[in-house]
C-alpha cells in the first residue's frame, strides 16, 4: 500500500476499539458486548427466562422471571461472572446481583 509503513499498521478491531475510547464509549460498547454474550454463557433456556441486564457501577443486575431460578443461578454467579469477564478480555463487572 502506497504511503504506509508496516509500523503504522493496525489491525481494524485495534483501530475501531482506539475510536471508541476517542469517543469515550467504550465501556458501553463493552457492556452491550457482555449482555450480547449472555446466552452464549448461560444458555439458551436461562437466557428466556431471563427479563432485562443491567450494569451499574461494576455490579451485572439480571432479572429473572423464575425465583427457583434466582435462588440457583446465585450458586453460579462467581463463574458467570469469570466467564463474561473472560469473553470481554478485561474485569467489567466484579458481582452479578439476581433479582
Amino acid at each position: 500500500m502506497a504511503g504506509f509503513s508496516k509500523n503504522n499498521e493496525k489491525k481494524i478491531d485495534q483501530v475501531f476499539y482506539e475510536l471508541l475510547r476517542a469517543y469515550g464509549i467504550s465501556r458501553k460498547y463493552d457492556e452491550h458486548r457482555m449482555k450480547m454474550e449472555w446466552e452464549n454463557v448461560v444458555g439458551q433456556t436461562i437466557a428466556r427466562q431471563t427479563i432485562s441486564l443491567n450494569i451499574d457501577k461494576d455490579i451485572l443486575y439480571v432479572h429473572l422471571n423464575s425465583p427457583s431460578l434466582r435462588q440457583e443461578m446465585g450458586y453460579a454467579k462467581s463463574h458467570i461472572v469469570e466467564m463474561l469477564n473472560q469473553i470481554i478480555g478485561k474485569v467489567l463487572i466484579r458481582d452479578i446481583v439476581f433479582m
